[in-house]
């Protein structure tokens, strides 16, 4: 008859010296690429979107959206449906569109 012992080892506390800094998304960087940023047309419905001014990045939205009446952002990915056949199987692909 065989005995096994099992010794527990406390789990190493970890270093907050050694790690690297957690980094988030800068300010203004875009989120995606290929995304585009529009305001919210003034006096549009939340129920029926109408785009407004395109600005250039998140954060210019954001800015001009906070200054605005409306205060809404949308965020606009644009895609083309593709058909791509391998093998004699057709798959659905999204490609983005340029800006």
């Amino acid at each position: 008859m065989s005995t096994a012992t099992v010794t527990a080892i406390p789990a190493q506390a970890r270093s907050t010296r050694n790690a690297p800094p957690k980094r988030g998304r800068k300010f203004g960087q875009e989120s995606e690429e290929g995304a585009r940023y529009f305001l919210a047309k003034d006096g549009s419905p939340d129920s029926k979107p109408e785009l407004g001014e395109e600005v250039a990045s998140e954060g210019e939205a954001l800015i001009k959206a906070f200054q605005s009446p409306s205060s809404v952002v949308y965020i606009l990915h644009a895609y083309r449906a593709e058909a791509e056949v391998r093998g004699g199987c057709a798959t659905l692909v999204k490609r983005p569109l340029p800006k």
